[in-house]
């Protein structure tokens, strides 16, 4: 299995096509002629090297409060494979998470209606050692949010919907930004059945991906029930279907399994870094299947806000510690 590489300079019709086809058929895809500022896109890979190089003291300084959903998140702390219901180690990790800038009347506005929405706009932390690090990332963040408006307007023309078929639930998105390092790691720092990341799905509308291309990297469990290799493309990211783009889809959209795998004991130096934006949709969207994708027979998932949808799959990771 390969996994398909779309060019969005190509015609309108033809990249709507090939989103449809790739989303249906895999759930990943590649996507290249992004058009993203090369210049923000490497001050972003930088400050997030920068990031996990600092001490741990430095780094605990930012690190998550409970009940919260932004900044620092410790090695071996998060078990993703959980989100499944599966008994797992911790994921071989350490993470940076970044959640939306938003002038804060509006924010207390959408609390104020929904306090549960609260944990979606929990606050950003910086670390000091870092002073241009927030600036960065919001260049970034919005450059990332852009190029998910774009391509979830394809994808509705390639449904045969108009272009503009998600914009009212995507206008306050609730989208973050993480960064993720995974640490070099010898034979005997794995326990059975550990992986860097464990199996899962993404949970919102669709998730973004830049990766670099050391050992122990990204793999999609195909149709075929195999794990296939996601190679790093120059200058591409990848792009797969979340779980709410599959329930609004009533599963044409695949939200697809994936890991990132334990690298082999003769790869070397492997330590991996990567820079994952998780795109979901307003905290108050409502989530029903649309209509080319409703079956003519058969029963489809109740309506659900993206709230509520996010919050259920979020929690679900942080059990089983």
């Amino acid at each position: 299995m390969s996994i398909p590489t779309v060019d969005l300079r190509d015609p309108t019709e033809v990249v709507a096509r090939q989103l449809d086809a790739a989303c249906s058929e895999i759930g990943f895809m590649q996507i290249v002629g992004h058009r993203l500022d090369p210049v923000i896109e490497q001050e972003a890979w930088d400050i997030a090297t920068a990031f996990f190089a600092m001490n741990t003291e430095a780094k605990m300084s930012v690190a998550i409060p409970q009940g919260d959903a932004y900044g620092y998140g410790p090695y071996k702390v998060e078990r993703l494979a959980a989100s499944r219901g599966k008994s797992s180690p911790p994921d071989l990790k350490e993470t940076f998470s970044i959640g939306p800038f938003i002038d804060a009347d509006e924010m207390q506005e959408i609390i104020s209606l929904d306090p549960a929405a609260a944990f979606a706009y929990s606050p950003n932390r910086w670390p000091t050692e870092l002073s241009e690090m927030a600036t960065v990332m919001n260049a970034y963040y919005d450059e990332l949010a852009r190029l998910c408006e774009r391509l979830l307007s394809l994808m509705a023309i390639g449904l045969g919907m108009s272009g503009d078929t998600f914009t009212a639930s995507i206008d306050h998105h609730t989208s973050a930004l993480r960064l993720l390092h995974y640490p070099h790691i010898g034979s005997n720092d794995v326990a059975p059945g550990q992986l860097r990341a464990g199996a899962h799905s993404d949970y919102g509308t669709l998730t973004l991906l830049r990766q670099d291309d050391a050992p122990g990297g990204l793999e999609v469990r195909g149709a075929d029930g195999r794990w296939h290799a996601v190679p790093a493309e120059d200058g591409a990211y990848v792009v797969n279907v979340g779980d709410a783009l599959e329930r609004w889809t009533a599963g044409r959209w695949r939200s697809t399994l994936h890991r990132v795998q334990i690298p082999s004991a003769s790869s070397g130096s492997n330590q991996r870094q990567s820079i994952a934006f998780f795109h979901n949709a307003n905290w108050d969207a409502v989530i029903d299947v649309l209509a080319p994708c409703r079956p003519v027979r058969g029963d489809v998932a109740e309506p659900i806000t993206a709230g509520q949808h996010l919050m259920e799959r979020f929690l679900s990771t942080q059990q089983g510690e």
